[in-house]
C-alpha cells in the first residue's frame, strides 16, 4: 500500500430540501463525478459515480458545540451548493465546491455523537459504487435521505478507459510480442527492508509478495526483448523520490509500481484489484491493460477500478505510470491467493501481459 498523505483523519479513504425521502437527480453536469447518493435508516451511506473516480474521504471531531464530521471529496466541480437538513443523530448534509473542479459532500453529526474514525472505512463495492458504514451510530430518528439513482448505470468514465476482456496466458509463451530492444519498462516493488509496507493474515508481508511477482514479471518482459530497471532487486529499503529519479534519469517507456493492499484486520470482507495512474490517457491505457489482466486471474475478487490517484512515484513519473494494488493482505480472498507462490506466478503473468499489450500500441 502506498505511503499516504495525513490531512486532518483521512479514511480509509442554497436551498434546503425537504428531509424526507428521495429528491430529483443530481444536475446532468459531466463534470462532477458524483452522480447519486443515499443515507439509509440503518446509518449507511452509499454513492454512485463515474466509473473509475478517485476519492478520498476525512473525519473531523467535534466538541461540545459541534458534532463530529465526515467529509467526502470528488473530483469535478459541483453546479450548485446546497444544504439538506438531517434527521436523528444526522444535523445536516452539505453539498459544495471547496476548490474548482472539486465536489464535497459533508455529514455533519449532532453535537454529543461519538464516532471511532478507526472504524470508518468508504469502500468500493463495484467501479462505480461505494459504501460506508458509520458504525456504532445511533439510528433512532434516522430517515432515509439522498439525491439520484443508484440503481442506474453510470454512463461515463472519470478520466479511465475501458479495456475488452482478453485471456491472461498461462504461461511466459502465450505473452504478447513487442519489437525487441524497443521498450524500456521500469518495475516498481513497493516498500522494502525496514518498511514492510501492509501486513496481513498470517503475517504475510507486502514488502515480500510484491518483490517475488517484481521480479518474475522482470524476467518475463525481458524474455520478450523488453528491458527492464527494477527501483529494488532485494529486501532494501528505497525511498520515493530515488525511483522517481531513476525512472526519469533513463528515460523509460513506462513505469509500474506493484503494491498489495490493506485494511483493518477486523474487515476480511474487503478484498478486490484497483490500479491507479495520475492524469496522462497514456498512463490510464496502461493501467487500464493492467487491471483487466489482474482481474483474470484473480476471479471471485472485486473490480475496484482504474482510478486516479496522487501517489508520488505515478505523479512525478515523466513516462506513462500505473500503480497496480494486487488484492488485500487483510482480505479473506487476496490474502490466501497472495500468499502463494503459483497466485504470484499468475500475477506476474498477468501484469507482464497488460504492460506488453500497451506497449503494442506504443509507436
Amino acid at each position: 500500500m502506498p505511503r499516504l498523505p495525513r490531512r486532518f483523519t483521512a479514511l480509509l479513504v442554497a436551498a434546503s430540501l425537504q428531509s424526507v425521502g428521495w429528491f430529483s437527480g443530481l444536475p446532468a453536469r459531466a463534470a462532477s463525478a458524483l452522480a447519486a447518493w443515499s443515507f439509509g435508516k440503518d446509518g449507511v451511506l452509499q454513492l454512485r459515480t463515474s466509473t473509475g473516480a478517485r476519492l478520498d474521504a476525512f473525519f473531523e471531531a467535534g466538541d461540545r458545540r459541534q458534532g463530529p464530521r465526515v467529509w467526502i471529496d470528488f473530483p469535478g466541480e459541483l453546479s450548485r451548493p446546497r444544504r439538506i437538513p438531517g434527521s436523528g443523530p444526522v444535523r445536516e448534509f452539505r453539498l459544495g465546491k471547496p476548490t474548482p473542479g472539486a465536489t464535497r459532500l459533508v455529514i455533519e453529526f449532532q453535537p454529543g455523537v461519538t464516532l471511532d474514525p478507526g472504524n470508518l472505512r468508504l469502500v468500493g463495492t463495484a467501479p462505480d459504487r461505494w459504501k460506508l458504514l458509520f458504525e456504532g451510530l445511533p439510528t433512532q430518528g434516522l430517515r432515509s435521505i439522498g439525491e439520484g439513482d443508484l440503481n442506474r448505470a453510470s454512463s461515463g468514465r472519470w478520466g479511465g478507459v475501458r479495456i475488452r476482456p482478453t485471456q491472461t496466458p498461462v504461461n511466459a509463451e502465450g505473452l504478447p510480442d513487442v519489437a525487441r530492444g524497443r521498450y524500456r519498462v521500469v518495475v516498481d516493488p513497493g516498500h522494502g527492508g525496514p518498511d514492510p509496507g501492509a501486513v496481513g493474515i498470517n503475517g504475510i508481508r507486502e514488502a515480500e509478495i510484491v518483490l517475488d511477482i517484481s521480479l518474475q514479471v522482470a524476467r518475463l518482459l525481458e524474455a520478450k526483448g523488453v528491458q527492464v530497471t527494477l527501483t529494488r532487486t532485494a529486501e532494501v529499503d528505497v525511498d520515493l523520490p530515488p525511483r522517481v529519479s531513476l525512472a526519469n534519469r533513463i528515460g523509460a517507456t513506462a513505469f509500474v509500481s506493484i503494491h498489495a493492499n490493506a485494511i483493518s484486520m477486523s474487515r476480511p470482507d474487503v478484498n478486490g484489484i484497483e490500479t491507479f495512474y495520475f492524469s496522462d490517457p497514456r498512463s490510464a491505457r496502461l493501467a487500464a491493460h493492467i487491471q483487466q489482466q489482474v482481474l483474470n486471474v484473480s476471479p471471485g475478487s472485486p473490480n475496484r477500478g482504474v482510478r486516479r490517484g496522487r501517489f508520488f512515484v505515478i505523479r512525478r513519473t515523466t513516462m506513462p505510470a500505473a500503480l497496480v494494488e494486487t488484492g488485500f493482505v487483510t482480505g479473506d480472498i487476496d490474502a490466501s491467493r497472495l500468499a502463494t507462490a503459483s497466485h504470484r506466478r499468475r500475477l506476474a503473468l498477468a501484469i507482464a501481459a497488460g504492460i506488453l499489450e500497451y506497449l503494442q500500441g506504443v509507436r
